[in-house]
């Protein structure tokens, strides 16, 4: 067999092509090898062996990743290996390369299985070369399938709106699990990411943004194998002579210090994806406001929100004519005179006043049926043909497959962007796609590339916009986003019991630099037990802190409460944004090299109140360095110490925040 060994950090991937050259394999992932014994009997042998991945026509019992139809009606290709990038040195070093060529001299086809290794990660992606002269049909067409040497305990986040990012397991002795989305974008109900459990963790996520399929299959050998990649359209994908179709890129990650190490795997590789720049705290003005803006009132709020600290003041939905609420004016993005009776750039100039950057809300994909835009451009709005078009909460979309439509959308940001002093956009999207629009085109990865592109553009014309990714909450959060946006907005769930929970499921797969998380006055949706200020700006500390609540209604103490809070989170708000993160008893600690930040929070009803005698509660630390000596407020301690009996939690509170220093 040849094999080629991706180098990682800390880890390698071994992938292997067996003489006969009809498939490639996995070899080893990590700690050990993996290898199946014994014959076959009643299917092909490609059926049992741990292929990268598989083609109608190799394999035919077990899950394939790819199915190429014809004009004769086959679906069956038989590629061959023939080639492979870098053939000199089986010894591939992350940041370089590896492809692996298979042709198929019948259709001719050529499939090109991609590598590359980024820290730990090991991105994973197919192109598929249509070099004959007939017209063929991609039926199915994964970006990956990823062999997991061990276990088969499945791990995966799932949720609704206002309650994304629920943590859940399913053991799969035998059989198939399979998530994924429908709705043209990547969903509240689940993530693209599943993992397994265990001493030596393994995880996979799929970069995309639109409709997604992924599977994890327990064979009838015990082996775990996780698809990944695009939901396959019912017609499939067309490909004609000479056209490429290349696949968005499957990422898998291993660590031998379980899910909490996984998760630090899959942070790192999420910060070296995206830009790094210091997190600003914004005030968000939706809470207090909703649709009813009026300079004067967003005025007030502004001052307030600079007396506490904030640095930058985000105008939400409302500002642009015929917004009054939501079924109005989405399109039509003109700042509406009778809110901002001195211009928006009259608003922008009293907010630098006050030392204040301006940030302004938008859902450019939008359209509402009785805006401008939707009578003067019917032609634009997505729909089923023949059919009306699907109205979600009073809403429809622009079909942005069109390039008429992307030139419109970009057009629309550059207008705003070049004639406002603006400093973060925060992109909303609050509505599936559904419509499937002209189905002789490739609508989902159109829209898509278009939705890329224009976020492309927009970092490379305006980098020093921070743009803020939502969709009804956390309906878009994926690599693809990850890599586009500085922030993501988990949910519009903003109470802090509910929140906790789910940023604790956010961080698993995705990284705190990346979580906008806000203090605001919600009542929870699934736990509304009341917590304390303290507790609200701890938990939206543990990521990128923003302010969304009505600050006109707060005392005097809670606006000096704010103060300290954003005071303090100014202090260690790179460290957050870049550090190793780890899962605590009650909380999470973010570890530097000189510096470590503790979350501790009651969740439960608790004595916090210490009206009970009670023994101290102490909470162990992690990720520290045991030789040295640290720095807890006014005590000194060992790092042994820290790590083995830990930092109090008890005495009143509900929540603590504790900087660990090292010391010389």
């Amino acid at each position: 067999m040849r094999t080629w060994t991706l180098r990682g950090t800390t880890t390698s991937y071994v992938v292997g092509v067996p003489e006969h050259g009809l498939w490639a394999q996995l070899v080893a992932w990590g700690p050990g090898p993996v290898e199946v014994v014994g014959t076959e009997h009643f299917v092909p042998r490609a059926d049992v062996e741990p292929l990268e991945y598989g083609v109608r026509g190799v394999r035919y019992t077990a899950p394939v990743e790819l199915v190429v139809s014809g004009p004769d009606g086959s679906d069956e290709l038989r590629p061959v290996f023939t080639e492979s990038s870098g053939e000199a040195s089986r010894d591939v070093l992350p940041g370089t390369e590896l492809e692996l060529v298979f042709r198929d001299d019948v259709r001719g086809v050529r499939v090109g299985l991609h590598y590359l290794v980024v820290g730990d990660v090991v991105e994973r992606w197919v192109s598929v070369r249509n070099g004959g002269v007939d017209s063929l049909v991609l039926q199915r067409h994964d970006s990956a399938a990823f062999v997991v040497p061990v276990g088969n305990t499945v791990k995966y986040l799932w949720g609704e709106w206002n309650g994304e990012f629920q943590q859940a397991s399913v053991t799969l002795p035998r059989g198939r699990f399979t998530i994924g989305s429908s709705q043209g974008i990547t969903g509240h109900t689940y993530s693209p990411f599943l993992a397994t459990d265990g001493d030596v963790a393994y995880g996979v996520q799929l970069a995309w943004s639109g409709s997604w399929e992924m599977t994890a299959d327990v064979d009838s050998t015990g082996l775990l194998r996780i698809q990944a990649g695009r939901s396959p359209s019912s017609l499939g994908t067309r490909l004609g002579p000479g056209e490429t179709w290349r696949s968005p890129k499957a990422v898998g990650a291993c660590s031998a210090q379980g899910a909490d190490g996984l998760a630090r795997v899959f942070h790192a590789y999420e910060r070296a994806l995206s830009r790094t720049r210091t997190p600003r705290v914004l005030y968000n003005s939706w809470f207090a406001t909703e649709f009813g803006i009026r300079a004067d009132h967003q005025l007030e709020l502004a001052r307030r929100a600079a007396g506490i600290g904030v640095e930058t003041f985000v105008v939400d939905d409302g500002w642009f004519v015929g917004r009054s609420d939501d079924a109005g004016g989405l399109g039509d993005w003109e700042v509406d005179p009778a809110k901002f009776p001195d211009g928006l750039d009259g608003f922008i100039a009293q907010l630098r006043g006050l030392a204040l950057g301006f940030g302004l809300w938008i859902e450019p994909e939008s359209v509402s049926p009785r805006s401008r835009l939707a009578r003067e451009h019917p032609e634009w709005i997505l729909r089923t043909p023949s059919r009306e078009p699907i109205l979600i909460r009073n809403q429809l979309l622009l079909d942005l497959s069109r390039d008429d439509v992307a030139e419109f959308v970009w057009s629309t940001l550059d207008r705003l962007l070049s004639t406002y002093d603006i400093s973060y956009l925060k992109w909303d999207a609050n509505r599936p796609r559904l419509d499937s629009g002209d189905v002789r085109r490739d609508v989902d990865g159109l829209v898509v590339t278009n939705l890329y592109a224009i976020l492309d553009r927009l970092r490379a014309q305006y980098p020093e916009v921070c743009v803020e990714g939502c969709a009804g909450g956390g309906a878009r959060v994926d690599l693809g986003m990850a890599a586009r946006v500085d922030t993501l907005w988990p949910s519009d769930n903003t109470a802090p019991l509910d929140r906790l929970r789910i940023q604790d499921g956010f961080r698993t797969g995705f990284a705190p630099h990346l979580m906008s998380s806000w203090v605001t006055d919600a009542v929870g949706t699934h736990d509304g037990r009341e917590r304390s200020l303290d507790f609200r700006f701890h938990v939206a500390m543990a990521g990128v802190l923003g302010i969304g609540a009505d600050l006109s209604r707060w005392s005097d103490d809670q606006l000096k409460t704010a103060a300290r809070h954003i005071a303090q989170y100014k202090e260690f708000r790179e460290l957050i944004a870049d550090s190793n993160v780890y899962g605590l008893s009650h909380g999470v600690q973010y570890v530097g090299d000189r510096r470590s930040v503790v979350f501790l929070w009651e969740t439960g009803d608790g004595n916090v109140r210490g009206t009970l005698p009670a023994r101290p509660r102490r909470v162990p630390l992690a990720g520290l360095d045991p030789a040295t000596n640290y720095r807890v407020g006014d005590e000194t301690y060992p790092g042994s110490y820290l790590l083995q009996v830990g930092i109090p939690f008890d005495g009143g509170a509900d929540s603590r925040c504790v900087v660990v220093d090292a010391l010389d």
